[in-house]
């Protein structure tokens, strides 16, 4: 079988002039007599492309980065050549264009792979994957699909046109149109990554994307309620059945340090009595860990307040919960009804009880921990804050036995 005969050559195209007044350079490739043709990214003047054709300046910063460059072409058509020979594909020209512009009939698509990783996460929710993972991971979803169509106008794109620069278009989309804070769009990134390493791991993409970047998230000091405002909380009277249902839910949370989707599943199995005093025994949806609160006097009341709703009955549930964005958004409202000038969310709530209700009264930290269901007490700290109060409570005793001492 005769052998094909193969070229590569270079030139600019005259006919389509950029705005700064350099022409596109092209590559032809010709294969038996069949010729393609594409676009390199780059551009010359039509001066500066005759000089490089004459070998005219040679050394120039100019003729170095277009000539290194048009060799490494060649050599990656070459090479992709060899390849398809290897393998038994036929060589042709519009074979080699195609697959050194990674176009491939076959090839998956961003969201393709995206929406494959959300169903099998979807299957796997309460085996793999809580509830909450595949919700976020939906999400992402929809950011990346309405990314593209802000920035690209393209309702899908081809892995292999992932790249750094898509991945920074990205992040600069999340903290502008989206509006997200710095800690969530890092969140919704690292969601992202997993997606594209998965495309790498199965051979759909050549080049990872997130090269050279890296992720840090700040530091965030959570809102938890003072006493004070606690009680306040409590004793306000809300205005509508929706905030006093809420309200009940988040105070419940304040006094058990429940997280959200760990408060919406409670059910009355999760309640054990233990001498004579009810508990809350359950294992956590985010870790798995078991964990015990005894249930104070102000959480049981809220208890016997929902005992009788329909949905509590016919689902066993201690409370009627709404979804976390609701929950969230109906406390900022309760917030301002009750004057507390804090961003307050359901997790607020979780850190007011490691606050406020626990260590302020001199609960011990390794207590608060088994309460949180941490796995250890490094957890915990990142919850508790060591108020004034506290810190009060402590130097009144050292207080005490140093007044005497130095007396003038």
């Amino acid at each position: 079988m005769e052998r094909a005969t193969y070229s590569v050559s270079f030139y600019i195209k005259r006919t389509k002039k950029l705005k700064d007044g350099t022409c596109p350079i092209y590559a032809k490739i010709t294969v038996s007599g069949q010729k393609v043709e594409f676009g390199l990214q780059r551009s010359a003047s039509t001066q500066e492309w005759k000089k490089y054709k004459r070998n005219e300046g040679v050394n120039s910063k100019f003729f170095r980065q277009l000539d290194s460059y048009l060799d490494f072409v060649k050599m990656k058509l070459r090479d992709i050549r060899i390849d398809l020979e290897e393998k038994g594909i036929e060589v042709t020209a519009k074979a080699l264009k195609n697959a050194y512009m990674g176009v491939n009939k076959n090839s998956k698509t961003i969201l393709q792979v995206f929406q494959e990783h959300n169903d099998r996460c979807k299957s796997l929710i309460g085996i793999d994957f809580a509830p909450g993972t595949y919700e976020r991971y939906a999400t992402c979803y929809l950011h990346v699909e309405r990314f593209m169509n802000f920035m690209y106008h393209k309702k899908d794109m081809k892995l292999s046109e992932l790249s750094p620069k898509f991945v920074k278009d990205f992040e600069f989309y999340l903290k502008t149109e989206r509006k997200c804070a710095h800690n969530s769009a890092t969140k919704y990134l690292k969601n992202f990554k997993k997606i594209t390493r998965l495309a790498m791991t199965n051979g759909w993409l050549k080049e990872d994307p997130f090269r050279g970047i890296r992720f840090h998230l700040e530091k965030v000091d959570m809102a938890f309620l003072t006493q004070e405002e606690l009680d306040r909380l409590i004793q306000k009277k809300m205005p509508v059945g929706r905030l006093e249902l809420v309200k009940d839910v988040y105070v419940f949370c304040c006094f058990t340090g429940l997280a959200f989707i760990d408060v919406k599943n409670l059910s009355y199995s999760d309640i054990q009595e233990k001498n004579q005093q009810l508990w809350i025994h359950k294992k956590r949806q985010k870790t798995k860990n078991w964990f015990d609160v005894p249930i104070l006097p102000p959480a049981r009341q809220l208890m016997e307040k929902y005992k009788d709703h329909p949905k509590c009955q016919a689902k066993n549930l201690v409370f009627p919960v709404l979804t976390n964005q609701k929950m969230n958004a109906y406390l900022k409202e309760i917030a301002a009804i009750c004057q507390i000038d804090k961003n307050l969310s359901t997790h607020t709530a979780r850190h007011t009880f490691a606050t406020t209700v626990t260590l302020t009264n001199q609960i011990s930290i390794e207590v608060v921990a088994k309460m949180l269901g941490h796995s250890s007490i490094n957890m915990t700290k990142k919850y508790a804050r060591v108020v004034d109060e506290l810190i009060s409570k402590d130097m009144q005793k050292a207080y005490e036995k140093y007044k005497m001492l130095y007396v003038a």
